[in-house]
């Protein structure tokens, strides 16, 4: 019953892939319709529904004797929402239980039979998973026993709390209970928090450069190139957790590329305009700025994704001696593998999307809130309504979700150019199919030597999809494979004893995923450690620091959507102010939970 998928990387899917509630509504019907025309299955159905119905109240009366009866259907063990002993204990509630279960199990047998492609079915079984959450005995008050004893705990102050956070979730957060605590993170203090200065802007990016934090630097510098659907410092998340703040301690001259949140003026912005204003434009500055003439490259999914595409399109130009190394991180290239949110990219789906976002020119980040909270119910709005509302606590602080709640807007044009040529057509796979700039990608031409990463757990970046990366480049590639998921791939800092990952000295050409996987070494500890002797190599002696130009502080203006701020009224960049020296970051204090 439960999804594998974390809360946060299945929202960042699925703003990632656009997909479209409307879809939900017509697989449903498709399957309704299939039934209806279909009597004999339908009847059969409805005999085994009304068989096991009988043996959950059968079970509920030997229960009431003190027998143990085997359920009708297994009851999940690690199912939060029924954690507390009373669900297994009382019989009646063990009674409501397994009828929920089995209707449940009932429902998504009916969408599994149906004769239709398997993308429809696909989207029946979110849809009907959507109606099955909001129905689960966990969520009606006085039937949880978690609620119940919290009342009597509190002598109904925890009632008195809940209706109060529901009423101003009513007014302040559109009806939805709030699913992290925010207070206590500030960018630029316990997010973002690695120092650094802006030291260049234009209409699209920020250029951060981060002050080195040891007496001499690689002579090669680094440049990352993060996704833009969120803020960049999920690469510069929190002290002790920041992959930047790790590779500045390990003697990497480091450069952050920040995306300004696009408005109704960018609607025309073009895959085209992320390449050259973008990754070109941020890897000219470097360059002038270090002395150095080449970069190590590092991507982010979608920044990933135009990493390569910036790989193919330099050596399509003569350039790929620019970037000394390339690492893409949890990035797909081959989209053929596109996990479950692509079966939600359809012809139909894009079209419908291309629509909305022609009325803005944007696709807002807040239209798919409200979508995703739902296809993940349990995790996203039943958990936070009954710990919220019903039982009157706070949410959790937690950095991640505090940083996927910093959502941002895709331009219209550019999403479906990203959506058509590598959803619909998979064109990057294909010699010459995908253009930029005017220039036809090959990426068999790629020789640069690049660091692949895939996530084990990822649902967004399906690692076998992202191992494909090594097959369809032209250089040495190394293919590394953490335990983790799409989000927690990158905040995986080495004191992390839950953290693992598989490894090889090279992916050879011709070798599957799962041949690969058979033949790698398992290792303890994170992918960050092996990642910086992979690196280390490639990086260049040691050398002194260059002198950086003056800045603002990171993290700058176009992270905190200042961007009245930092252009003035003729479109240009306002002088950047001198940089000083932020004292050292710490990490948040964990708000206290309120007491009646």
């Amino acid at each position: 019953m439960k999804s594998a998928i974390p809360p946060e990387e299945l929202e960042y899917g699925m703003d990632l892939a656009g997909i479209d509630p409307a879809s939900l509504n017509e697989a449903v019907r498709a399957v309704v319709t299939d039934v209806m025309l279909n009597p004999a299955s339908l009847s059969t159905w409805l005999g085994g529904l009304a068989i096991a119905e009988q043996t959950v109240g059968l079970n509920t009366l030997r229960r009431m004797q003190g027998e143990n009866p085997e359920p009708a259907v297994a009851v999940p063990a690690d199912d939060k929402r029924f954690a507390d002993p009373a669900w297994k204990s009382n019989p009646f509630l063990f009674g409501a239980l397994e009828e929920y279960f089995v209707r449940s199990r009932a429902a998504l047998q009916l969408v599994d039979q149906a004769r239709l492609p398997e993308a429809t079915r696909h989207k029946a079984r979110f849809a009907m998973r959507l109606m099955l959450d909001a129905l689960a005995p966990s969520n009606v008050p006085w039937m949880n026993p978690a609620v119940v004893k919290e009342a009597m705990n509190t002598g109904g102050a925890s009632l008195v709390r809940g209706l109060q956070t529901f009423l101003d979730d009513v007014k302040n957060n559109g009806g939805q209970p709030r699913q992290v605590d925010t207070s206590g993170f500030t960018l630029g203090k316990n997010l973002a928090a690695t120092p650094g200065c802006v030291i260049f802007r234009n209409d699209l990016i920020e250029l951060i450069a981060y002050e080195p934090q040891t007496k001499k630097v690689h002579a090669v510098p680094l440049l990352c190139s993060p996704p833009w659907i969120n803020k960049y410092y999920i690469m510069d998340l929190a002290p002790n957790r920041s992959f930047v703040e790790f590779a500045v301690r390990a003697g990497h001259q480091t450069f952050m590329i920040s995306y300004r949140n696009p408005d109704e003026t960018m609607a025309g912005y073009t895959m085209d305009d992320y390449l050259r204003k973008g990754v070109l434009t941020a890897l000219d500055v470097v360059e002038r700025t270090t002395g150095s003439k080449k970069t190590n490259l590092m991507g982010l999914c979608l920044g990933g994704t135009l990493v390569v595409i910036a790989l193919a399109y330099l050596a399509a130009k003569g350039q790929a001696a620019r970037v000394n190394s390339a690492t893409v991180t949890n990035t797909l290239i081959d989209f053929s593998l596109p996990g479950d949110l692509g079966v939600f990219t359809d012809e139909a789906s894009v079209t419908r999307l291309e629509e909305r976002m022609r009325e803005r020119g944007y696709l807002e980040a807040g239209e798919m809130a409200g979508t995703f909270n739902a296809l993940r119910a349990n995790d996203l709005i039943w958990s936070y309504v009954v710990n919220n509302w019903f039982m009157g606590k706070e949410p959790p602080a937690f950095d991640i979700l505090a940083w996927n709640g910093d959502s941002t807007r895709m331009p219209a044009v550019m999403h479906s150019q990203y959506l058509r040529a590598c959803y619909l057509q998979n064109a990057l796979t294909k010699p010459g199919a995908f253009a930029i700039d005017s220039v036809k990608t090959d990426l068999r031409k790629i020789k640069t030597p690049m660091y692949v990463l895939g996530a084990e757990a990822d649902h967004i970046a399906l690692w076998a999809g992202s191992y494909a990366t090594t097959q369809l480049v032209g250089g040495e590639t190394k293919y590394t494979l953490s335990n983790s998921g799409h989000i927690a791939g990158i905040v995986n800092p080495p004191d992390n004893p839950k953290a693992c990952y598989w490894t090889k000295p090279r992916a050879a050409k011709g070798e599957s995923a799962h041949e690969w996987r058979e033949s790698a070494t398992r290792h303890q500890g994170s992918w960050w450690n092996d990642w910086a002797a992979w690196i280390g190599k490639r990086a260049g002696s040691m050398v002194a620091p260059a002198t950086l130009p003056p800045g603002e502080p990171a993290p700058g203006r176009y992270v905190l959507n200042e961007v009245a701020a930092a252009f003035g009224t003729n479109g240009t960049s306002h002088k950047p102010a001198p940089y000083r020296k932020r004292k050292k970051a710490t990490a948040p204090k964990r708000r206290q939970t309120r007491r009646a």
